[in-house]
């Protein structure tokens, strides 16, 4: 790390991203799309790699053309988009017109209400178009990795964190709770965003059971990491929560020097921190085959640990030999 980096324990607020960085988001996607893929010619011998950065071509358009989309609609879509391709690159149903994935997407697949306007999708029995909605309800089921709920609940003790995520709030509810619990909970109803009503604050500030302080989705942000509109509304709101930051900033200080971005996707996350001024954490997920180079070896990001339990051991350290 850069000598001039200072120390972990400086920081007050950890920002996490979710799924990459606290959840096996790839096992997850790459188990939920093999039955699409298994059905192609074109996609039955991909491996983990080439399916995941295939889906993600898919992925990033619909989130920066539909940014208001819930994320459950996204990947059903994307899943439709995918197989309309795959159709395509198998001369199964439609000539193939391309020898990639990449292309515009069709807007008779898309639809920005979420609901499925292909042909295929409005079929007699509605098959297919359940097969497009099972995976983008599959985040539930979504592993996530073993150190992470009792490295968030130690990093807890010393820290606020705040998620901000590229998922919507219904989707999040059971991923909290299995991160609040370190298992699936029995109830996961004190996981859920709650509605306006019942909320006192803007965004949602969770009850003693969750590690996290603040939950900022991509529903409450309107934007889709790697826009920067998420971390602008984060920093925005720390800015003014004084409970967050440990007390109020001085005239002169900046948030951005109580902040700590904390994630797995240099590209998500890494990049967008460092533009913003913002220093982070790279938890270098080892299994990870996908968001974790960068064109010409940059290192945008401060600290490097391959495990969140990496990071929480390092913070530890740092507070006993500061005591």
């Amino acid at each position: 790390m850069p000598a001039s980096t200072g120390k972990l324990t400086d920081q007050k607020v950890l920002i996490f991203d979710v799924y990459g960085t606290l959840m096996d988001w790839e096992t997850g996607f790459y188990n939920g799309l093999r039955p699409l893929l298994s059905n192609f010619a074109a996609s039955k011998d991909w491996s983990r790699k080439e399916a995941l950065e295939a889906f993600g071509s898919v992925e990033g358009d619909i989130q920066s053309q539909f940014p208001e989309m819930l994320y459950a609609d996204v990947l059903a879509q994307c899943h439709e988009v995918l197989e309309e391709r795959l159709k395509a690159l198998s001369s199964q149903e439609t000539p193939a017109t391309s020898s990639t994935l990449q292309g515009q997407l069709d807007s008779s697949v898309v639809d920005t209400e979420g609901a499925s306007t292909s042909a295929a999708a409005t079929a007699p029995g509605g098959g297919e178009e359940s097969s497009h909605k099972a995976f983008g309800n599959s985040i539930r089921n979504w592993p996530i990795f073993p150190d992470s709920s009792s490295a968030l609940h130690s990093l807890a003790r010393h820290y606020k964190l705040v998620v901000l995520s590229n998922v919507d709030r219904n989707s999040f509810q059971y991923t909290h709770g299995v991160l609040s619990e370190g298992q699936t909970p029995q109830d996961p109803t004190p996981y859920l965003n709650p509605s306006a009503s019942d909320n006192p604050h803007k965004y949602w500030h969770p009850g003693p059971k969750s590690p996290f302080s603040l939950i900022l989705t991509a529903q409450d942000t309107g934007c889709y990491k790697p826009a920067l509109g998420g971390f602008q509304t984060a920093l925005e709101y720390i800015k003014t929560h004084p409970d967050l930051l440990g007390g109020t900033l001085k005239e002169d200080e900046d948030v951005k020097s109580r902040v700590l971005v904390v994630a797995q996707s240099l590209t998500h996350d890494h990049v967008p921190a460092s533009q913003l001024g913002i220093k982070s954490v790279w938890i270098d997920r080892q299994s990870a085959v996908t968001c974790n180079t960068l064109p010409g070896q940059a290192t945008p990001w401060s600290w490097r640990f391959e495990t969140l339990g990496e990071m929480a051991e390092a913070v530890e350290k740092e507070l006993k030999e500061a005591s």
